[in-house]
């Protein structure tokens, strides 16, 4: 194999000669029944993607209660990973089956970009619905105040698309006519910058490790925030408990203590199960102010209803959290590899990787299109209900009213 074009852009006096390309004689390298194997396995990794990303797409549809904001973005999610099963992997499997593309080469480039596209597409909008899930937690009134601005929601998830299109798609449609010839031998289907490492290297970092790096600090300042309110929480409760365990003085005159209870529990900035902060509900206009008739027991009232309004707003963050920390494993698990792997081979001529390693890593990468639907609208109560509706619609009918409202998840 000769390397000296393989460095960088071929040049014209080179770019003719055959390189070993990545699926060169896959096919004769495994015995029949490695082969059936292979080919159920694939067929099945394609079937569970199509199936899985096209029920979602399917639920968003026939559910009313699925379209808001941030659900808009599992189904951007979706689309991209439901391509990828549909199109992208059914066409791949008779290519590394018998290690020649037989399907010409204008399919050939369209393969190639529908498979970047799709493959960036959905790292993007995975960092999208991360985002979406921290300002959800961290600024819940801000985001309640724009979840029905829709121009946004769309000019995000546009925004996903063309990102993903301009970072791969124009050097696999032009790089040929830029170097002057193809290095791609006939037969065979890959992009022209396959083994050029710098370029695949500053891909890898919009590709990857900035989206990686993203959802990983999303992840971590929900943590941070959580905690924090989880203190303040409980600081609040017990300067409370305190302060309404003391009665109004014998002359029927409110005592000073109970001024500073009317005074305290406005000023409490706890974000409760809509959004909306507890200071902007009780909060009184000091004229109107009126603590003659304040007692234990309406303090005790007022205070165990916010413990109950926080507690409900902390676990439903927390169950956020513990979400977007699954996201950052499984994204670092699938996409690490073949990262790593790509920039390696690429930069020593793919003699220091062994191509079934290399193989692995892609098929990984693949993989995670096939968990996304099973890991994030699978994790929601609405999803779940709009799953079992369409699945099993007579099942659901006969549930007691108590497990059906046991379904619900607020906005």
């Amino acid at each position: 194999m000769n390397n000296n074009s393989t460095g960088g852009l071929p040049v014209a006096e080179t770019c003719n000669e055959r390189i070993t390309s990545p699926t060169s004689n896959l096919g004769p390298q495994f015995t029949l029944v490695v082969l059936v194997l292979l080919a159920i396995l694939m067929v099945l990794l394609a079937l569970i993607t199509v199936f899985g990303n096209g029920l979602v797409i399917l639920a968003f549809l026939v559910n009313k209660n699925l379209r808001h904001r941030s659900n808009y973005f599992f189904l951007n999610l979706a689309i991209s990973d439901f391509l990828v099963g549909a199109f992208c992997i059914p066409l791949y499997i008779p290519y590394i089956l018998t290690g020649k593309w037989i399907f010409g080469r204008l399919l050939c480039k369209l393969w190639l970009v529908v498979d970047y596209l799709m493959c960036t597409a959905s790292a993007f909008n995975i960092v999208l619905i991360s985002y979406d899930r921290f300002v959800s937690v961290t600024k819940a009134v801000t985001y309640r105040i724009q979840q029905g601005i829709t121009s946004n929601t769309i000019a995000r998830m546009v925004s996903v698309w063309v990102f993903a299109f301009l970072l791969y798609a124009p050097a696999i449609i032009i790089w040929e006519h830029v170097a002057g010839c193809s290095i791609v031998p006939d037969g065979e289907c890959y992009v022209e910058f396959y083994y050029t490492w710098y370029f695949l290297l500053c891909a890898s970092v919009f590709e990857f490790f900035i989206p990686c790096i993203s959802v990983a600090y999303f992840n971590m300042h929900i943590y941070w925030d959580i905690k924090k309110r989880k203190r303040n929480r409980l600081r609040s409760t017990v300067s409370i408990s305190k302060r309404v365990s003391v009665p109004s003085k014998g002359n029927g005159q409110p005592s000073r203590v109970s001024f500073l209870l009317k005074k305290e529990i406005p000023s409490l900035d706890l974000e409760t199960e809509d959004g909306l902060s507890t200071s902007s509900r009780t909060q009184t206009p000091p004229q109107v102010m009126d603590c003659s008739h304040l007692s234990t027991t309406s303090g005790n009232d007022r205070s165990a209803a916010l413990k109950v309004k926080t507690r409900s707003k902390l676990h439903k963050d927390k169950q956020i959290a513990k979400s977007l920390a699954i996201i950052v494993s499984v994204f670092a698990i699938c996409w690490a590899p073949y990262s790593l792997l790509m920039i390696l081979r690429a930069a020593c001529h793919g003699e220091c990787v062994y191509e079934f390693l290399y193989e692995i890593t892609f098929w990984l990468l693949w993989l995670n299109s096939s968990v996304n639907p099973f890991l994030y609208p699978l994790c929601h109560v609405r999803f779940r209900k709009a799953f079992m509706k369409i699945l099993c619609p007579k099942r659901l009918a006969v549930l007691p009213p108590s497990s059906q409202s046991s379904l619900r998840e607020p906005n």
